[in-house]
């Protein structure tokens, strides 16, 4: 019954169903472990207790998250072996070291602080619990830079040769870690991160006003979450802007997909919306606007911006992917940009905490930066097809020779796996946010290092009581 599928395809479905759930993990816990550092210095700073109890919901959260996503990523190690052996015997000799570098350094730090930074309280002092919460941070930007590096590698490949025996060999490390696309796809997807962790807090926050519950504790999580939307929602436009410039450089045919362009032309016009035929060549009900992709490519109203019949058929990627997905992102970023500006008009009109339109509207958004990340994540794999190493090596030419009937199997069986695993997961963290911030101090015995002065404050607004 199995007999007549195609394994390729079946390989390529798996893989990027485990990275889909995957990414979504690291993308939320990058942001979220600078914010609870950020969390526990406001406490150690003022010694109000509403930031120690923020803080110790969320490392909850922080740590089930962070669970996994190690344990999705270590699936997606796996099937370097079992679905795709001939490119890690063809580039195995870079991106192994890239990946183990990542499990040495930034991994290890990670899983040696995050015991301290969750049982820690009672057991070492204050500054030694704020100094493992930054480790467990700085680990998680140092898991993205590794990661980022060898994926980033991948899409402009440089300092490496191919042997005699058509395996890469590296010949310059430093120009294979910081290869022309990664500073800008770093910057980008560590920003992406922080939103993603913003908007997931500041919906849970605008929930908490909207019910007037643990309203002090929301206030804290809301606020903080628009400050990121003020100022990171507009810095990542920038980002992106530059990005797309890079990405036009060295994977000009990815943009001309995300551009829905077939044709090289001068003036290039921005397609707002349409439909990419691959087959006639042509993105059929475009609505545009004139000179206007000229403009944001090379920022001149008659640059020239090639199309994608400069290609020949077979190295195009699919053109519907790209261009939906590339849309669905820039979108979401639009809407994050706009929500910044709403909360900042609100401020200074001091309607902020209770404008329950803007909070309906936040809480819309929670799950925005996971979406907007997905698709980022679409454009940027399916735009570099057919190849796996961008230029060098095909995707065709790297999957392992398996029957597409033991590639079906275990698809169906990670995809319920994966239901149950993390369907338990996310029940749990919901469980988390309902029951909503904790009114128990943490405490830290008679050591007295570095003891903050502690805030209690009762049900947020009765004042305050030195302990």
């Amino acid at each position: 019954m199995f007999e007549n599928l195609d394994a390729l395809t079946l390989a390529r479905i798996q893989f990027a169903f485990t990275v889909s759930f995957h990414i979504i993990f690291p993308a939320f816990t990058i942001g979220l472990a600078s914010w609870l550092a950020v969390l526990e210095w406001r406490w150690l700073k003022t010694g109000n207790a509403v930031y120690a109890e923020v803080y110790r919901m969320w490392a909850k959260i922080f740590a089930v998250t962070f669970g996994m996503g190690v344990v999705s990523g270590v699936v997606l190690s796996f099937q370097f072996g079992t679905n795709w052996s001939a490119f890690a015997d063809k580039g195995g000799n870079i991106l192994g070291p890239l990946l183990g570098y990542e499990v040495l350094t930034a991994f290890f730090l990670e899983a040696s602080f995050l015991g301290v930074m969750l049982f820690g309280w009672n057991r070492v002092s204050p500054r030694m619990h704020f100094a493992a919460t930054v480790i467990v941070a700085a680990g998680t930007m140092l898991s993205a830079f590794w990661i980022l590096s060898a994926n980033s590698w991948m899409q402009t490949p440089q300092g490496f040769r191919v042997g005699e025996d058509g395996l890469l060999y590296p010949t310059d490390w430093l120009q294979v870690i910081f290869n022309p696309s990664f500073p800008y796809r770093f910057a980008h997807m560590v920003s992406a991160a922080y939103l993603t962790t913003a908007f997931v807090v500041s919906g849970i926050g605008a929930f908490y006003l909207w019910r007037q519950r643990h309203v002090a504790h929301a206030r804290v999580m809301f606020g903080m979450a628009m400050i990121m939307a003020v100022f990171v929602a507009p810095m990542q436009l920038v980002m992106g802007d530059l990005h797309g410039l890079n990405t036009l450089e060295h994977q000009p045919a990815k943009v001309a997909a995300m551009e829905g362009l077939w044709d090289t032309q001068r003036g290039a016009p921005l397609l707002l919306f349409g439909w990419p035929d691959q087959k006639e060549e042509t993105t059929k009900y475009s609505i545009e606007i004139p000179k206007l992709s000229s403009l944001i490519l090379t920022h001149q109203l008659d640059g020239e911006v090639k199309g994608l019949k400069n290609w020949p058929k077979d190295e195009r990627p699919p053109v519907a992917w790209v261009f939906w997905s590339f849309r669905i992102m820039v979108g979401i970023g639009m809407l994050m940009i706009a929500t910044g500006l709403a909360a900042l008009v609100l401020f200074f009109r001091k309607r902020l905490f209770d404008s329950s339109w803007f909070h309906y509207w936040c809480m819309a958004l929670t799950p925005a930066g996971f979406i907007a990340v997905l698709a980022g994540w679409f454009v940027t794999e399916i735009g570099r097809q057919p190849y796996i190493v961008y230029g060098i090596l095909k995707t065709a030419e790297a999957a392992s020779p398996v029957p597409g009937a033991s590639i079906a199997i275990s698809l169906a069986a990670f995809v319920i796996v994966y239901g149950f695993v993390f369907g338990a997961g996310s029940y749990y963290i919901l469980k988390l946010i309902a029951k909503g911030p904790g009114t128990q101090e943490p405490t830290y015995g008679d050591h007295g290092v570095g003891k903050p002065p502690i805030v209690t404050e009762i049900a947020g607004e009765r004042g305050a009581q030195h302990v």
